[in-house]
């Protein structure tokens, strides 16, 4: 029988996986970028031993914490038994890889609870920046501090309106995945200020309120969306596809786990 976690159960796991999340970035940092080694997977994408060490880490520390909860790791694809049913983890052990490889601090850790093929629970760590962003939809959402091991205090946010028409808004916009749909969804809306953010710390932007929207119309894996997802909505923004629809995770399709397009608003009230 596939196990349903719903919005109390998730707050009772939120301080663990936490804690478990940020000890992944712990063991990201401690990695030596000048001399690790990078491999390429098939898909073109870089691989290095931070990402295999982050997922270790929390593979080892969800099998201890919820071990019947199914988890999906985009290092560990293979072992993934789509389409998934009730509810399960979904894991980018360290989402930017480019951006750690570059050796730049804007990378994180994603860990997400999907429930009903929906993001529930979502936490973006950056380990280099000493932030973290984390909410549970219909409970909030929260940014932390932290240094090491030590997590400072919880601060609450939220998702701002979008600017009166006429007055500028910020977009924030990917580093090192730009793409033409995406710029001319940007460049179709009058007084808007591109932001150059790396990751999945472009959601904790727009969940905090220091960015408006993040539009993706290009393809991306749900591991890169589920928890950032999870914390803007929690933030009391919304995520959707490209025309306003629900996005659902786990699912799986011919070409692996892709989200098509994606559309972040901290104003659940924007029109696409």
């Amino acid at each position: 029988m596939k196990r349903i976690i719903d919005g109390a159960a998730a707050f009772g796991l939120m301080e663990p996986l936490t804690a478990l999340v940020v000890k992944a970035g712990e063991a990201i940092l401690r990695v030596n970028r000048a001399a690790m080694r990078v491999d390429g997977k098939q898909d073109g994408s870089p691989v290095t031993e931070a990402d295999l060490a982050a997922d270790r880490i929390i593979a080892e520390g969800l099998a201890q914490l919820a071990g019947d909860v199914p988890t999906l790791s985009e290092e560990r694809t293979h072992l993934a038994s789509p389409p998934f049913e009730g509810s399960f983890f979904l894991i980018d052990p360290l989402d930017g890889t480019k951006e750690f490889v570059a050796g730049r601090d804007e990378f994180t850790v994603n860990l997400a609870l999907v429930t009903s093929g929906v993001p529930l629970l979502g936490i973006v760590s950056a380990p280099a920046l000493g932030v973290l962003w984390r909410g549970i939809v219909g409970r909030g959402a929260e940014r932390m501090g932290f240094d090491g091991m030590t997590v400072g205090t919880a601060e609450p946010i939220h998702t701002r309106k979008l600017p009166a028409r006429g007055q500028p808004w910020i977009a924030a916009v990917s580093r090192s995945h730009g793409d033409p749909r995406s710029e001319a969804f940007i460049d179709n809306r009058p007084n808007a200020v591109r932001r150059t953010v790396g990751s999945a710390v472009k959601f904790g932007r727009i969940a905090e309120g220091s960015a408006d929207i993040y539009p993706r119309f290009g393809p991306t894996c749900e591991w890169d969306v589920g928890a950032g997802s999870a914390v803007v909505t929690a933030a009391g923004g919304r995520v959707t596809d490209g025309k306003g629809g629900e996005l659902k995770f786990g699912q799986r399709s011919d070409t692996g786990f892709i989200i098509p397009e994606f559309i972040a608003w901290g104003d659940p009230q924007a029109e696409p």
